[in-house]
């Protein structure tokens, strides 16, 4: 296969030296890279800024803001057969952003926000040439957004998970996933290090392509 796979958070620069961003580590995202690697894929990786090494032999494609995501993925997806998108997006970012450091004020500060662009979303509905894979990170209700996003956003499965855990999620080694299907059908990974979980994920990813490809002819 030839698989993409975004990971990490975007920074949505308010002025040159503070932006808006979220606490992805992008360790899941590394670990699936790593996998598909590991398995004989063609890998490429999208990244946002993130502390980690890139697993070797990956090709590296590095972004900062939502906009850079938007174009990276746009660019590369319709070259792969699956499309992993494991990137934190930043719902938000600043409307303008500041060319000069902002001098900090005293009292209230306001800062007027937009939506980014919904890149899931964006992707084709019809004879899309790839497999999409999404991910829910949510604090609750979990299953119900994950079915949701499921729907709304067209991908063939969710990788959701709890994030107001502190002993998995975000920042942490180890993560727990409920895997959501186009079937109703869902498969629950419990508590283990991501590496782990990354190989079980690329096991049904290759699974579910196998099928697709099967289908066709």
């Amino acid at each position: 296969m030839r698989i993409v796979v975004t990971a990490g958070p975007t920074r949505e620069p308010i002025d040159p030296v503070r932006f808006l961003s979220n606490r992805s580590s992008g360790k899941m995202g590394y670990a699936i890279a790593e996998a598909a690697l590991e398995a004989g894929h063609v890998t490429t990786l999208i990244t946002g800024p993130v502390a980690l090494t890139p697993p070797v032999g990956a090709r590296l494609v590095k972004i900062v803001t939502s906009d850079d995501l938007y174009a990276a993925v746009h660019e590369h997806a319709p070259a792969h057969d699956v499309l992993v998108m494991c990137a934190a997006v930043s719902d938000y970012k600043p409307l303008h952003s500041a060319a000069q450091k902002m001098e900090k004020q005293r009292g209230l500060f306001t800062l007027e926000l937009t939506a980014t662009r919904d890149i899931l979303a964006s992707l084709p509905k019809e004879n899309r040439p790839c497999l999409v894979v999404g991910f829910a990170a949510e604090t609750h209700d979990v299953e119900t957004s994950a079915q949701r996003k499921l729907r709304t956003k067209n991908c063939d499965l969710i990788v959701a998970n709890d994030v107001s855990r502190t002993d998995s999620g975000m920042e942490s080694d180890d993560n727990e996933v409920t895997i959501f299907f186009r079937s109703g059908e869902r498969k629950i990974i419990p508590r283990t290090s991501k590496k782990i979980i990354a190989r079980a994920l690329l096991k049904i990813i290759s699974e579910l392509h196998e099928k697709s490809l099967t289908k066709k002819t």
